[in-house]
């Protein structure tokens, strides 16, 4: 009979068969209340799971990560549930959890609408008062497709269908409805109370836009009613920061049709773009990086040496010249490096090389992915191209490491989190070399005392990597540097160098890059600051405004003082009143601002005040030289 381990170490022994439901029960009334699964050694199952043999158990609650991805999975299930209540006719196709909360996709003989969804959340409120339980089932697949088919559920049933012969179906009925799912589910309807209809979108069946279009409606769900206020106020506060507008709000860039997925930079965003591009190559020089630059068009059989043709073809831009040679916009940085290496006969004595490059490159995106600077398909890419020996290679791991997390700092990310991605099925080189390589990578992090949390499957098809996901200002996770070892390129371009015994040796070659997509990067610090620049990075530092015409030449000693000094200044002689000079350079987030009346004429100096009102008073030019330098 089973003998019940819980997480304190504590066991609990029966003389029957129980179940997950029956364990927390015997724990206490509480505990019983609160679960919506178990977890048997590791494996999340319903409290309806019976238990027969001696196992290693968790109770979870909403207070787990785990518990609250099963609120929103079940709560999609609910969404449709309460969508063929209101809408027989609908079919219902799949409803993954994401990100915050959960969709699921109808096909619908006209498009739902805004009071649709009104009415379908007042439903799927109505069905969880209900407290309606939700029970497992397993059915036969053949029996399982033909009952779909008879409930004119065809998306499902095609489903059903595609999987293996033999193998069992588990189904889940909440009241009359009943729906394909692996599962586990909550216990009842009842665990679902907090939860809201956000928008609605289209999806292709199958995400093949030769396939139908179905209606796709995005929810989320919470553990607790705060929970949900605090993420719609994220919501809110992120719909304020949305760099698109800030973009054109600050005079920063602008899109156009004629150039989707290319962004023009207005001045002030491109003197943000360079001094993004001046810190890195000045932090890279430190580091013992050499700038090199290479080709943005190059011959298709470079491409097809390292696998990118066969890998990457549908993303790459092409064009073929009169001789019939095929040529592709790069869109990577790698095979490139790997060339500029190939020149020359290299030693052990001069490895590590590390190349750095802001490499222009190409990437065809679907339009309807394109996103602001965030999703583009032409951007700049902070890259960097270390060939090492084996022996060094963790060690050049670590120092990638320690250089982009001290690079977030100066930035204002300190909460950075680690992904660790191991090999993909579509892959290029042995599992010996992979090996290898995600050992380097695991023990660097290892021996750093780094955290990080392991993806199977997601590392890039030449090597596994390391991918930094940096949290913002308003809770948001964002991707953006990265780190790969690859020693499979070196390979298929039979690179080497020549070893102590005079051997040659294969290099091995990480790839980096700190902040990803420097476009990318813009958008993301657009959105942390609210385009509150800290004032190193602010495009225009400083703005110098006179209150009569009888400051105007004063105003403009003051500029070129400040710009001869190195301060990105600009001066407002306009003949308006002060305070709308003040209220539209406050619109501006200018850091600083600097009223000259005929006092400030008189003594050579400045009236100072801060971005967001402050009032610092009079100082002079040298004075405030030295305050915005120390500036944040």
């Amino acid at each position: 009979m089973p003998q019940i381990t819980l997480p304190d170490g504590s066991q609990r022994a029966f003389d029957h068969p129980v179940t997950v439901a029956e364990v927390a029960a015997s724990i206490g009334p509480g505990l019983a209340k609160a679960a919506l699964a178990g977890k048997v050694d590791g494996e999340l199952v319903d409290t309806s799971y019976r238990i027969d043999r001696d196992v290693r158990l968790a109770i979870v609650t909403d207070k787990d990560a785990e518990g609250l991805d099963l609120i929103r999975h079940s709560t999609a299930h609910l969404l449709a549930y309460a969508v063929k209540e209101l809408f027989p006719d609908a079919q219902v196709t799949i409803g993954p959890v994401i990100d915050d909360g959960f969709y699921y996709d109808f096909s619908y003989k006209r498009p739902f609408t805004p009071e649709d969804l009104v009415a379908i959340e007042k439903r799927m409120a109505e069905l969880a008062k209900k407290d309606i339980p939700v029970s497992r089932e397993e059915w036969d697949r053949d029996q399982a497709v033909a009952f779909f088919k008879s409930i004119g559920e065809h998306y499902k049933a095609e489903l059903i269908a595609a999987i293996p012969a033999g193998q069992t179906i588990s189904l889940y009925r909440e009241g009359d409805f009943v729906d394909l799912c692996r599962g586990p589910h909550v216990p009842s309807t009842g665990k679902l109370k907090v939860f809201k209809l956000m928008k609605l979108a289209g999806a292709y069946w199958r995400g093949d836009s030769k396939n139908e279009m179905l209606q796709r409606i995005y929810g989320t769900a919470w553990a607790n009613k705060d929970d949900l206020a605090a993420y719609l106020h994220r919501l809110e506060e992120a719909e304020k920061r949305d760099h698109r507008k800030l973009g054109q709000q600050l005079d920063l860039f602008h899109f156009q049709d004629n150039a989707p997925g290319a962004v023009f930079w207005h001045a002030k965003g491109w003197s943000l773009f360079q001094d993004l591009i001046n810190y890195m190559r000045r932090r890279q020089v430190e580091a013992g990086y050499e700038e090199v630059n290479t080709p943005d068009v190059m011959d298709r059989g470079l491409w097809e040496i390292s696998g990118h043709w066969f890998n990457y073809r549908e993303h790459m831009f092409t064009t073929q010249t009169e001789d019939e040679r095929v040529f592709a916009l790069k869109p990577m940085n790698c095979p490139g490096a790997v060339s500029m290496y190939a020149q020359g006969i290299k030693s052990y004595r001069d490895l590590p090389i590390r190349m750095a490059e802001f490499g222009k490159v190409h990437r065809y995106e679907p339009s309807g992915a394109l996103h602001g600077l965030l999703r583009v398909r032409h951007f700049t890419q902070d890259d960097a191209h270390i060939f090492c020996t084996e022996e060094q290679m963790e060690q050049e791991c670590k120092d990638v490491v320690a250089l982009i997390l001290d690079i977030y700092k100066d930035f204002g990310f300190e909460d950075v989190r680690i992904k660790l991605s191991t090999r993909p099925d579509n892959r290029i080189g042995s599992d010996e070399v992979w090996d290898k390589l995600e050992g380097a990578l695991s023990s660097a992090l290892d021996h750093m005392n780094m955290p990080y949390t392991l993806f199977p499957g997601e590392g890039a098809f030449y090597g596994p990597k390391l991918e930094f996901v940096l949290r913002d200002a308003i809770g948001r996770d964002w991707q953006c540097g990265t780190l790969q070892v690859d020693m499979n390129l070196p390979e298929r371009f039979d690179i080497h160098y020549v070893a102590a015994d005079n051997s040659h040796k294969r290099p091995v070659m990480l790839h980096r890059a700190l902040f990803g997509s420097l476009e990318r990067f813009v958008g993301i610090l657009i959105e942390h600051y609210a385009g509150n620049f800290p004032v190193w990075l602010a495009p225009v530092q400083a703005v110098v405004m006179n209150i009569t015409d009888g400051q105007a030449d004063y105003a403009r000693e003051v500029t070129q003082y400040l710009k001869k000094q190195g301060v990105r200044v600009v001066s407002d002689l306009r003949n308006e009143k002060i305070t709308y000079k003040i209220r539209e350079h406050s619109m501006q987030r200018v850091p600083f601002q600097l009223i000259l009346g005929d006092k400030e004429r008189q003594e050579n100096k400045v009236a100072v005040r801060k971005r967001g009102g402050e009032d610092l008073g009079q100082m002079d030019l040298d004075a405030f030289v030295s305050l915005l330098r120390g500036g944040k």
